[in-house]
């Protein structure tokens, strides 16, 4: 049985549906809600029990809302995306985004590397914060619905609580996530209802994601879940300095993550990708080999490589997996060995665990507004459209100012301006 639900006590002459209660589909609600001042009746539905769980997720990290950099930096992370996201971005920037964080009360910080933080590294109280402004503003929220399309008249189509139920709403936004952590709630299940309205739609891969690598028995048992500290990482030429973590199946962490595009790249044109770990980064060849050949005679290579070369034993351990018995005691060899560390990965890690989605609807697919071409009066943003960046606060800055963007779009469309 389907419910028509177009009419609730709340409706307002005009009715806005926001599809998804992320980031992207509270900052449209915001949006519309706080421009159109109780004119426009907005609901957001979701399909999990409560909003925001992929956000509060990232809060367990500390929640990086976005990065301090100049803003011509800042859009080069978007890559071939940048031309069409830059405009977007210049609307709703980082300060713009810091400024909206702390006029919910948080105090915000910037981090020895530029990322932005709230001062209380949690997500838990901007969201609470955020619901109750929007539930101030009169936005309505519709939880447990899962959404199906569109039925024969055009109306929205949810299967919820009650069953199968029909949605009349003169605007729409999409913001339905990527592909990744779908436990929290977005699992790509859009992408087919899009692509049968003749939407094209990217491939979902995973971003900002681990790597598979077929550790031995030992090394694996010993070392999963151990940190590579103080290490550089280089693929294609780029080199980058930071952490990663051993898991059971491979390596992955934020230094791999700043890789990620590149080595998955390289993976789907098939074949095994090597990535390069240098373990002492700070050391010259020659100086490591000094230091090695100086220790005491008849040390094993264990204590040759913990105290000559200074290495953390899980460091140590990635020297001898990845050389194997072809692994040289003598000094310029070895040192050499230290830091040209070859990790073979096989594959790329799966979508349930990557931090980020690739992919999606294709940004030709989309006005400046961010309403699909081939579905007018449908808006569509966040993680759901055909970008990528990497971890350090780009993820969520582009997510926030595409969810404004879908906003003012809406507003437009229903003629108030925006």
């Amino acid at each position: 049985m389907t419910r028509d639900l177009s009419s609730t006590p709340s409706r307002s002459s005009r009715t806005v549906a926001i599809i998804g209660g992320g980031p992207a589909g509270l900052m449209a609600a915001e949006t519309i809600a706080s421009a159109a001042g109780g004119g426009v009746a907005v609901t957001v539905y979701d399909r999990m029990p409560s909003l925001g769980r992929k956000f509060l997720m990232a809060g367990r990290g500390g929640l990086n809302l976005t990065h301090s950099e100049p803003l011509e930096g800042f859009l080069a992370r978007y890559g071939e995306a940048a031309p069409r996201l830059r405009p977007i971005v210049e609307v709703f920037p980082p300060e713009a985004l810091r400024a909206w964080a702390e006029g919910l009360g948080q105090d915000m910080f910037v981090g020895s590397s530029g990322r932005v933080f709230p001062r209380v590294l949690k997500a838990s109280p901007l969201l609470r914060a955020w619901l109750r402004r929007l539930e101030g503003r009169g936005v309505r929220v519709a939880l447990r619905r899962r959404w199906l399309g569109w039925d024969g008249e055009g109306q929205l189509l949810f299967d919820g609580p009650e069953g199968r139920e029909a949605v009349a709403a003169d605007a729409t936004v999409l913001a339905l996530g990527g592909a990744s952590w779908p436990r929290l709630g977005s699992d790509g299940g859009w992408a087919g209802i899009l692509q049968g309205r003749g939407v094209a739609v990217a491939p979902l891969r995973p971003a900002n994601s681990g790597f598979t690598v077929a550790w031995s028995d030992v090394f694996r048992d010993r070392f999963a879940g151990e940190p590579v500290k103080g290490a550089a990482f280089t693929f294609a030429r780029r080199r980058i300095r930071g952490e990663a973590v051993v898991s059971r199946t491979g390596i992955e962490g934020g230094a791999v993550y700043a890789l990620s595009a590149a080595l998955r790249d390289s993976l789907d044109k098939g074949g095994p990708t090597t990535l390069w770990l240098d373990l002492k980064p700070d050391a010259k060849d020659t100086e490591l080999a000094a230091r090695i050949g100086a220790s005491k005679p008849g040390q094993s290579l264990a204590n040759v490589l913990r105290k000559a070369a200074g290495l953390s034993p899980v460091a140590a351990g990635l020297v001898r997996e990845a050389h194997g018995v072809s692994l040289s005691r003598e000094p310029l060899s070895l040192a050499r060995a230290i830091k040209g560390v070859p990790l073979r990965l096989t594959g790329v890690a799966g979508l349930e665990r990557a931090i980020s989605t690739a992919g999606g609807i294709a940004l030709d697919e989309l006005d400046e507004a961010l309403m699909i071409k081939r579905l007018p009066g449908i808006f569509a943003a966040g993680e759901m459209l055909d970008w990528e960046a990497p971890t350090g606060g780009y993820l969520l800055q582009a997510c926030f100012a595409t969810g404004v963007a879908a906003g003012q779009g809406a507003l437009r469309r229903l003629g108030l301006g925006g």
